[in-house]
């Protein structure tokens, strides 16, 4: 049963009329005719009185009369939610971002799109890289930024996939400024209190490959405790409890105010690229706003 099939219905029915109810429904006479024929082919039996004037309701129909009605309401109203829908899904973006991104890159994408696009809805999902990767494939998400060590290639290169980069992060070690004398004589005695990373996840890969093979020429880094999170290490770095490696755009603001002190002049650090990346082709209005954003940033990077 159409929506419209079910408005000529109630037309006839509250004009008592073919012809008002042909006007009503902006057709002439003969077609409207022809579609309540139509309908009452389609039900199998007549659905009005046509030898009564007014034209009337067969009975049985007009005992259906207010089920029709809701009914209709009930079409139209699942239409205009599927096309509110629709434009909804038009301008809507999902980011999947790593944790430390999640802070320092993505409030100014937000900023951007609040410019640009204030009808833009983001959703922000703030995982570790291997989850970034997967909520990307599976198409839960439609933009990761992520990180990789500058040469190296991402963990996943496939043809479908594009990737952009936005710039240049290095991961630092970082202490408390207020402690950096104890942490010193500890250095000295031959022996370095680290925050870890679990070897599952991006900062544990990197520093097991980049960091500890050059550390453990220098000193045996004892490790104190274990988390994925970056802004963790970074909080138990300022407490005083180990030496943690952070992405710089996490820990400046902390340098700045003497919270943390920068251990990289002394102790190994590595330079880390900011990328996104997309499935290609998967595009809706806001993720082709954004891409084209983040592609310009990427060719002045480039070029700079």
């Amino acid at each position: 049963m159409r929506l419209e099939w079910l408005n000529d219905i109630l037309a006839v029915a509250e004009t008592g009329s073919l012809s008002e109810a042909a006007d009503r429904r902006n057709l002439t006479q003969s077609a409207f005719s022809r579609r309540i024929r139509a309908i009452e082919d389609y039900v199998g039996v007549p659905l009005f009185d046509r030898g009564r004037k007014p034209l009337q309701m067969h009975p049985t129909t007009l005992r259906q009369r207010d089920q029709i009605a809701k009914l209709a309401d009930e079409m139209q109203q699942l239409v205009s939610d599927l096309r509110i829908g629709s434009e909804a899904s038009q301008n809507r973006v999902v980011f999947a971002s790593q944790h430390a991104l999640t802070t320092s890159l993505t409030p100014d994408l937000l900023r951007w799109l609040g410019t640009q696009a204030p009808d833009v809805y983001v959703r922000l999902r703030s995982a570790n890289q291997d989850e970034c990767f997967a909520l990307l494939l599976s198409r839960q998400a439609d933009l990761a930024f992520v990180y990789r060590a500058t040469g190296d290639a991402h963990p996943i290169e496939a043809a479908f996939l594009e990737t952009l980069t936005l710039g240049q992060d290095r991961l630092i070690p970082v202490f408390a400024q207020d402690m950096w004398g104890d942490l010193n004589e500890q250095y000295l005695s031959g022996h370095l209190p680290v925050v870890a990373y679990p070897r599952d996840v991006f900062l544990g890969q990197i520093l097991d490959k980049n960091i500890l093979p050059t550390l453990n020429q220098m000193v045996r880094p004892v490790p104190k405790v274990e988390t994925a999170l970056t802004l963790a290490a970074m909080e138990l770095a300022i407490m005083g409890i180990a030496v943690a490696w952070v992405p710089a755009s996490l820990a400046y603001r902390h340098i700045n105010n003497d919270q943390l002190v920068d251990l990289s002049s002394t102790l190994p650090s590595i330079n880390l690229d900011v990328t996104a990346v997309r499935v290609a082709g998967s595009s809706n209005k806001a993720n082709t706003l954004l891409w084209q954003h983040l592609l310009s940033i990427s060719n002045a990077e480039m070029s700079g």
